[in-house]
C-alpha cells in the first residue's frame, strides 16, 4: 500500500529526495530491479577481484640533478 504522496502523484522514481529517501520501499513504490539486486549481492570483497590497481613492483628511476 503506497502512503507517500510524491509516490502517489508521480511515483518514487521521480521524486527529487528518491536517493536518499531511507523509506521508499515501505510507504512508496519503489520495487527494487532484479539486476540492481544481484549487483549489490556479489560486491567482490577482495582486492583483486575488485579491479582495483596496485602499485608497480618496478622501482622508478631517479633523476640525478646536477
Amino acid at each position: 500500500m503506497v502512503l507517500c504522496p510524491v509516490a502517489i502523484a508521480v511515483g518514487c522514481k521521480k521524486c527529487p529526495v528518491f536517493g536518499i529517501c531511507p523509506v521508499k520501499s515501505v510507504i512508496g513504490d519503489y520495487k527494487p530491479d532484479e539486476k540492481d539486486s544481484k549487483r549489490t549481492d556479489s560486491k567482490p570483497t577482495d582486492s583483486k577481484r575488485a579491479g582495483t590497481k596496485r602499485a608497480s613492483a618496478k622501482p622508478k628511476k631517479s633523476v640525478s640533478r646536477k
